[in-house]
């Protein structure tokens, strides 16, 4: 029984799993679209929709402690510098403007696009929602 089992494994080992996660989260916020397959889209809709909720809270942080840590919480998972301010610097204050009370999450949309042509995996196309 899967009782409490939170994430789904993808075929992979641990490490294998969360690297392989924290890079297509990372191209994600690069280049704000990428195509995958269903699964894969859905685990990393939930990496990037924590990373952004971090931004956000950072944006909105009071005292300089509280930004750096959200900061520091970032940087664990997005490993590219300039992802990461970007992240802060453009993605957070975007959504905490336009979505200031009225919602907590909801800022990647997946669409479905199709099976792919070797194995017949059904594929998506996961992007960032602009609002």
């Amino acid at each position: 029984m899967r009782h409490k089992v939170r994430s789904r494994t993808l075929g992979r080992q641990t490490g294998h799993r969360l690297a392989m996660l924290r890079n297509m989260a990372t191209s994600l916020l690069r280049h704000h679209r990428i195509t995958t397959t269903v699964t894969r889209a859905r685990e990393v809709s939930r990496v990037t929709e924590e990373m952004i909720t971090l931004a956000r809270k950072a944006h909105q942080a009071s005292n300089a402690s509280d930004r750096l840590a959200f900061k520091r919480r970032v940087f664990r998972v997005i490993h590219d510098r300039d992802v990461a301010q970007q992240l802060f610097d453009v993605l957070g204050p975007r959504y905490a403007v336009r979505h200031a009370a009225a919602r907590s999450g909801g800022y990647t949309r997946i669409m479905r696009v199709g099976y792919r042509k070797g194995d017949g995996a059904p594929m998506a196309m996961i992007e960032l929602v602009q609002d």
